[in-house]
């Protein structure tokens, strides 16, 4: 745009001065060899315009002859360059669409069109062709060779890393991070590699202190960053608890202040300030996180603020709890559970009672259990409640990548990602029922649709260990008793440690279809207490002769005097 202006102004300006000397005539002489030459001033401008002109043109002219060559030899280069950023354009795309057998022949045709030392991508197009033909040694090779080059050096640790995840070596993942990050401190896949690795090692100054640079670069933003503090303050309070409670107490004071909700934060800030001795501040925290967020952990160390207290202090602490927060399901199970623990079991059925009412869990239900076993120890209708919290819903866990844990912790561990655990109910494995419909049989408990159904093994991360519960169902033959007497079908491995559990009960008779003889089953000389589900398609029949079916009480909430459910679970105690 801007030649064409002075080319205008060239012209305009040409114009003016032939212009000027049209209004002034005037004749010019020239003399040259004896001869006289007389011309007008206008032809005289003309003429040298012209000679001026055709000097421009043949110098034009021969300049473009004596550069032809050159100008030849670059026509054609740029061209192949254009022809080989095409296909290495081209053979990108495919890279990202996952064809591999075009990404490696678009990078063959651009490595004979463009130099590879002048195109750094043609490496990288190698590279991703080698992935997606599954030959990772010459990808990792490839990479390897990316390091020696600065320009690509982050773009080889960012490949060997990605490598060295999918083998599953976290160490070496997180060397090649580390790298990373301190070449590029704004690479947001570095820095937080770097930030969940030493968040692993135990290493919480190392992982603050980067932290606080991605927050500086502005990595992330400062929601982000804050709760991403609060939790690494809480895992070094959780560390630091027993050998320094100072240290402790001043981290998860900061946690709980940058995030009220995260739990862990105030319990351990709690924790820390009761073993200082200053049981009011830690109250106060406690009642403060009761009141935005119901949780077991906060009623648990609540309850237990100062050692030696007996259960009446206990129970006294339980109610001030539930006073803080009313109509509350887990707030009357605190009640619940301290009452039972301090003897006072009419409070202590109607506060299982009235949380039941509220929201009728899995909880409420083992509760009423364990205090009709305290109070009359009826098995009927302990069976019935234990029934009832298998069909009820489940309470909220602790769950990280579908890793149950009864306690928190900052990392996941499968993925050891940061703030990975979440307080929510686990997925419901639905239990279809049905009645038994033989009028001969005697009233038994509800059996399970379909004679294979399995439950697949769960596994609990405790403070104690792992405990593995694996239910499975018994094969049974027509015509046999699916178990012997006094065996159950379930196998429990229970950590060192764990309380005892009731004794095993006997198996159930099979259940015999009806085109088919019924079986008498074995006698059976007493009901025992249950522990686990035995086989899941499997019901239970008394023989009619023997008396030990136990009719539930009237005046049991919710109970259908007509049915007895003996179904079985494992109980868990609130705290």
């Amino acid at each position: 745009m801007l030649r064409i202006l002075l080319f205008i102004l060239f012209v305009f300006a040409l114009g003016l001065g032939f212009a000027w000397l049209a209004d002034r005539p005037g004749d010019l002489v020239l003399t040259f060899d004896g001869y006289q030459y007389e011309l007008t001033l206008m032809a005289a401008a003309v003429f040298v315009t012209a000679i001026v002109a055709a000097v421009m043109i043949s110098w034009w002219l021969l300049k473009a002859i004596w550069n032809s060559p050159y100008t030849v030899s670059r026509y054609f280069r740029v061209r192949r360059r254009d022809r080989g950023y095409q296909a290495l354009s081209t053979g990108m795309i495919a890279a990202g669409a996952g064809d591999g057998a075009l990404a490696r022949q678009m990078n063959r045709q651009a490595a004979k069109l463009i130099s590879s030392d002048q195109e750094p991508l043609i490496h990288l197009l190698d590279a991703q062709a080698s992935l997606l033909e599954g030959d990772h040694a010459a990808a990792r090779k490839k990479f390897e060779a990316m390091l020696e080059d600065p320009e690509m050096r982050v773009l080889g640790l960012r490949g060997l890393y990605l490598e060295a995840q999918r083998l599953g070596d976290r160490e070496v993942a997180r060397h090649y991070a580390e790298r990373a990050a301190e070449i590029a401190p704004q690479l947001g896949w570095a820095s937080g590699a770097t930030l969940e690795a030493r968040s692993a090692e135990g290493d919480w100054d190392g992982a603050l202190a980067l932290l606080e640079t991605q927050r500086s670069t502005k990595l992330i933003d400062a929601a982000k960053a804050n709760r991403l503090r609060a939790v690494l303050l809480t895992a070094k309070a959780k560390d630091m608890l027993e050998r320094d409670p100072l240290a402790a107490r001043n981290a998860a004071i900061e946690a709980n202040r940058l995030a009220p909700d995260l739990v862990p934060a105030a319990v351990f800030a709690a924790k820390a300030l009761f073993r200082q001795g200053d049981l009011r501040k830690g109250a106060k925290i406690l009642e403060t996180a009761w009141r935005k967020t119901a949780h077991p952990e906060i009623a648990e160390a609540y309850v237990n603020a100062r050692h030696g207290d007996s259960t009446l202090d206990h129970l006294a602490r339980a109610k001030k709890l539930k006073s803080q927060r009313e109509n509350n399901a887990l707030s009357a199970l605190t009640v619940a559970r301290v009452a039972l623990e301090a003897g006072e079991l009419g409070l202590a059925r109607a506060a299982a009672e009235e949380a039941l009412r509220i929201d009728p869990r899995e909880g409420g239900y083992l509760m009423m259990a364990d205090i009709e076993e305290a109070d009359t120890g009826d098995q009927g209708r302990i069976r019935q409640w234990l029934a009832r919290a298998v069909r009820a819903p489940r309470d909220p866990v602790w769950i990280a990548d579908g890793v149950v844990s009864e306690r928190w912790a900052p990392l996941s561990p499968v993925t050891g990602k940061l703030d990975a655990f979440e307080w929510k109910t686990p997925v419901e494995r639905p239990l279809h029922l049905v009645e038994h419909d033989d009028d001969d049989a005697p009233l038994a408990e509800p059996v399970l649709l379909g004679r294979a159904l399995t439950i697949p093994p769960t596994v609990i991360e405790t403070d104690m260990g792992e405990e593995t519960i694996i239910v499975e169902p018994k094969p049974e033959t027509k015509g046999e008793t699916s178990a012997e007497p006094g065996k159950p079908s379930a196998k429990t491995a229970v950590p060192a440690g764990a309380p005892a559990m009731a004794s095993p009960p006997a198996a159930p008779a099979a259940h015999v279809p009806e085109t088919e003889e019924p079986v008498e089953p074995a006698r059976q000389p007493e009901p025992i207490a249950p522990v686990l589900p035995t086989a899941a398609n499997d019901s239970s029949a008394t023989p009619p002769d023997e008396d030990v079916a136990v009719a539930p009480r009237p005046d049991d909430p919710g109970v259908d005097p007509t049915e007895r459910d003996e179904t079985e679970t494992k109980r868990f105690r609130l705290f």
